[in-house]
């Protein structure tokens, strides 16, 4: 946890900000607002070489490792060309050794992966609950047991158990936002699917991580631009509430401590604001 400075759009100031390593934000420590989502740099190495005929914009990238791909870190993918005959040509060359550079499993992993990660960033994930996704996935992949799913539901729900696993759960909600086209009743049919799946792997059920109501509440606290003085009261409420054996769901309680704090502050939100 490292103190930086940086100007917040709510205090309307310079303030020290804090930056949850967890889930990557930089959260104001005054007011409470997540001022950069996911503030770690996380793409690809891009590069410009002598030779590109002084264009400013990369235009090749080297793969980065992923053990989880048979061929991995041994290929170079070639993403654009500038259009002179020669770089027609040497794109041509690119796409046939791309072609050769994965075997067909690889294929099927690098589109799945490849949604995994559209879908993660849709949530603001970091890297650390992408590789998780991606390890479920390619383990269901070997059991041979995703073809003939619904492709989106099963990425989804491995999203929703590393989210879990890495102890920043989503809600369902929140998942099929991301995912386009799918249910919370497809969601969680596949996430049902992928423990048993694992489960018969492992010998036991895959573990999902359990959830607790104070997870939900300073990126809940922070949608609703709560003040910092008024999040650490929820906070404080939250954990009271989970010292009780309270059988509703943690997202139930959090909205619920949301709902009559703020009702008896100057931030007043209605339950359907909430």
């Amino acid at each position: 946890m490292s103190d930086l400075d940086l100007y917040c759009f709510e205090c309307k100031r310079e303030t020290v900000i804090v930056v949850d390593h967890a889930a990557g934000d930089a959260i104001c420590t005054e007011c409470g607002l997540v001022l950069e989502a996911r503030s770690i740099d996380e793409g690809l190495e891009w590069r410009t070489f002598s030779d590109d005929s002084n264009d400013k914009d990369p235009n090749r990238v080297g793969s980065p490792t992923n053990p989880l791909l048979s061929g991995s870190g041994l290929s170079i993918t070639i993403t654009k060309s500038s259009g002179t005959r020669s770089d027609l040509c040497f794109s041509k060359v690119g796409q046939v050794q791309n072609q050769m550079s994965h075997s067909a499993s690889d294929h099927v992993l690098i589109r799945a992966f490849g949604k995994i990660t559209d879908m993660a960033d849709r949530l603001g994930l970091v890297n650390t609950i992408k590789d998780r996704a991606n390890e479920l996935y390619k383990r269901l992949d070997e059991n041979k047991s995703v073809k003939g799913r619904n492709q989106d539901a099963i990425v989804a729900a491995c999203i929703y158990i590393a989210c879990r696993q890495e102890n920043t759960p989503r809600t369902l909600k929140e998942m099929c936002t991301a995912a386009c086209g799918v249910t919370k009743k497809d969601l969680g049919r596949a996430k049902k699917f992928i423990e048993q799946q694992l489960g018969v792997e492992t010998g036991s059920l895959v573990e999902t991580g359990s959830i607790h109501a104070a997870d939900f509440v300073k990126r809940f606290c922070s949608a609703l631009h709560l003040n910092f003085n008024t999040v650490k009261i929820v906070q404080r409420a939250v954990e009271k509430c989970e010292q009780f054996d309270i059988r509703n769901s943690p997202i139930s309680i959090v909205a619920a401590v949301i709902y009559m704090i703020v009702q008896q502050s100057d931030s007043k939100k209605t339950i359907k604001g909430l």
